[in-house]
């Protein structure tokens, strides 16, 4: 059984910790005390804290609402003529 702080080189290559990927598969590869971590599982840590960091929507963002005219302007983009249906 893999001691977590062994020195991963001298059982073979290096791979991730996490993932299990070798260098090869990956760009990069960081060290640690005993483990190693590569490029893919990094961005995925990133974008999991990033997610939960991430400022919640109010209720008033949710609760924006649009003006006539913005309106009227939304359906233009979307509806060619139709005039009397926009109003």
């Amino acid at each position: 059984m893999n001691n977590l702080f062994e020195d991963n080189e001298s059982s073979g290559p290096i791979t991730c910790s996490f993932c299990g990927k070798t260098q090869d598969q990956v760009k990069k590869i960081v060290a640690g005390p005993g483990v190693y971590i590569c490029n893919e599982c990094i961005d995925l840590c990133k974008e999991i804290i990033d997610e939960e960091l991430a400022p919640e929507k109010t209720s008033e963002d949710l609760l924006k609402v649009l003006t006539p005219a913005q309106i009227l302007d939304k359906l233009n983009e979307f509806v060619i003529g139709q005039e009397n249906a926009k109003r």
